[in-house]
């Protein structure tokens, strides 16, 4: 398949997705969600046996497409619903996916950058790499990375990078539990492709029944949850505190909420 946002190369089943936006640090725009959503479809169905997901340039994924943000202010009650639905499917669909993923990350991997970057079965990143839920920061909610988080790492460390919104390097995210393993920068497909050669040494049928069995054990309270999440996604967007949240990010000033919480 063809894409615009993306790139997709298989050799010797590994599959690797590239975010392709460089200039952009690859953030995540309404039509890179659908690129991915596309590409792992494909490696799904393909002969692939490990899926690798990483960046182009010097970030893994800096969060939203600032155009794309902007957007979502105007947006009506229905398409915010649908907005976040969507986002819950990718998050979904890449938890849930049916072969062993890497994430090999690069550089930056920011608010829903950190999501793809932790969500993968393993999270391979370089030293300097940073990650955080920055939502709070700009009057969002990280509603529906949250219900995967609580699961990765407990409440109190989930109510802290959470509620703070604060940055944080690999060597906490590796101490936390969000991150495998670091590797300098110039080992890092190198030591990915070993991690994926490592996993293609197992019987395909047996990772493909415990990534499903793993995913079964939790779907019943996840549903609900992931549910949840999404209303509250599409519903702060309505708040005052999006709109200046928001506007005042784009206009690289200080928030002045007007709401009490």
């Amino acid at each position: 398949m063809s894409y615009t946002n993306i790139q997709v190369a298989h050799d010797a089943g590994i599959a690797t997705i590239t975010l392709n936006r460089p200039d952009k640090r690859n953030a995540i725009s309404f039509e890179l969600i659908q690129d991915l959503l596309a590409a792992f479809e494909e490696v799904a169905d393909s002969c692939a046996r490990v899926l690798v997901l990483t960046g182009a340039g010097n970030a893994f994924c800096s969060g939203m497409d600032l155009e794309n943000l902007k957007a979502l202010i105007d947006r009506t009650p229905e398409q915010s619903l649908a907005d976040s639905q969507i986002m819950a499917i990718l998050f979904r669909t890449l938890y849930d996916f049916p072969k062993p993923t890497i994430a090999a990350v690069n550089g930056a991997a920011i608010a829903g950058g950190t999501g793809l970057a932790t969500l993968c079965d393993f999270t391979v990143a370089v030293p300097d790499a940073k990650f955080g839920y920055t939502e709070v920061r700009i009057g969002f909610v990280p509603a529906i990375v949250s219900t995967f988080l609580l699961r990765q790492v407990g409440e109190k460390i989930a109510r802290d990078l959470l509620l703070t919104g604060r940055l944080f390097d690999a060597q906490e995210g590796l101490r936390i539990g969000l991150i495998t393993e670091i590797v300098p920068a110039d080992a890092l497909m190198k030591r990915t492709a070993e991690l994926a050669g490592q996993l293609m040494e197992n019987s395909p049928g047996s990772l493909l029944y415990t990534k499903r069995l793993l995913s079964k054990s939790a779907r019943a309270q996840m549903d609900a949850q992931i549910d949840a999440a999404v209303r509250e996604n599409a519903a702060i967007r309505s708040t005052p505190d999006f709109r200046e949240g928001v506007t005042s990010f784009l206009e690289k000033r200080k928030p002045k909420w007007s709401s009490q919480g």
